[in-house]
């Protein structure tokens, strides 16, 4: 038994549990209170990993570990991402065993300590507690949100090659070795981090399952954002074909067609609507479609490292200037091709294909910066 919370730092930490935050600050201390009372007498540690909360979560939690060491807090700036933050708190504890679970009281503590005993059997690698086997449940859910979970949960079998009930769970337990032979492969995209872990697996994994009984939000906001079916169709892409092509680029490449339609918009509205010269119309076009394609780019291609305040100017910038050298690029390719006799739509494809590359290889580099 430990009856001194500070008496852990002598005794190796068997379990630690990974709380990815953001603005859960007055959730903290009730979940600290929580797991004291369903681990008594184990040797764990919890590992928040804060987004940077403009409610002070770090601080709430750094306040909290000053009288226990056990609590403790990763403060990220410039990156968000609930599975990236799950990786880097794994990759931050040396314990044994890993537990991923939210802030917000949803998942119940109680659970931790028999998720624990099913990992101590050695026949067991990987915990989940699941909301959609017998005893579990999803709470309050709406029809909506359930049925958006259920086809989720339908189409993340693409790339689990095992059946489980609940592969988009966010409270789960599991050994070391498995995260770490994982690991490699994962690809940090979107939310779903146990998706992630059971694809990027290079081995069967042994999974048992618990039954979750959803509980009431206990504060904080929802960390389910505008673009988590963008993200999430992201992680499924680049589970089934990331390896020939990254899916970031497919995805620049969506937006790219899509910024084709705006520009077309914009010119015919101009040349056509509103009589406006073509070099006038073709110019506005282009500005609008560049800034189309940044935005759109910004918010969903890289909404993990998302460019806010003056970096989303700078960033504009950069985009605006290394796309133009793609389209110089493109028209080079394609005029070159043209004149050694290929196919016109051969040509024009190729300088597509080659100012894509460009402006997708370079703009991740420096705009940015992944």
């Amino acid at each position: 038994m430990i009856a001194n919370p500070n008496a852990a730092n002598h005794v190796p930490i068997e379990l630690s549990i990974v709380i990815p935050t953001f603005r859960e600050r007055d959730n903290i201390a009730p979940l600290v209170e929580l797991v004291r009372a369903a681990l008594d007498g184990v040797a764990w540690e919890m590992v928040f990993v804060d987004d940077n909360s403009s409610d002070l979560t770090a601080q709430q939690v750094w306040g909290v570990g000053r009288g226990d060491r056990r609590v403790r807090c990763l403060k990220r700036v410039g990156r968000r991402g609930l599975s990236s933050a799950c990786i880097e708190g794994m990759l931050a504890s040396g314990a044994p065993y890993f537990a991923v679970m939210d802030a917000d009281l949803q998942h119940d503590p109680a659970l931790l300590l028999p998720m624990l005993a099913r990992l101590r059997e050695a026949a067991t690698d990987l915990v989940i507690a699941s909301r959609y086997m017998p005893g579990g449940s999803v709470g309050d859910w709406d029809t909506e949100r359930v049925r958006v979970s259920a086809l989720a949960t339908k189409l993340s079998r693409l790339i689990t090659r095992q059946p489980v009930s609940d592969p988009m769970s966010g409270f789960f337990m599991l050994r070391r070795e498995v995260f770490e032979a994982a690991l490699p492969r994962l690809s940090s995209l979107g939310f779903k981090i146990l998706l992630d872990l059971i694809a990027s697996s290079p081995a069967r994994l042994r999974i048992a399952e618990v039954p979750l009984k959803f509980g009431k939000r206990h504060a904080g906001e929802s960390k389910l954002s505008a673009n988590v079916v963008w993200e999430f169709l992201l992680l499924l892409g680049d589970k089934l074909f990331g390896r020939y092509v990254p899916v970031r680029f497919v995805a620049f490449g969506v937006v790219g067609a899509s910024g084709a339609v705006v520009h077309f918009a914009v010119l015919s509205t101009l040349f056509k609507g509103f009589g406006l010269s073509f070099s006038v119309g073709q110019g506005a076009a282009v500005a609008l479609a560049m800034v189309y394609n940044y935005t759109i780019n910004n918010l969903l291609t890289y909404g993990d490292v998302s460019l806010k305040g003056w970096q989303w100017w700078r960033g504009l910038a950069s985009f605006v200037a290394i796309c133009g050298l793609g389209a110089a690029a493109n028209v080079g390719i394609a005029s070159f091709l043209f004149s050694r006799h290929t196919l016109w739509p051969v040509a024009a494809i190729a300088g597509i294909f080659v100012g894509s590359v460009w402006n997708y290889a370079v703009t991740s580099r420096y705009t940015w910066k992944t």
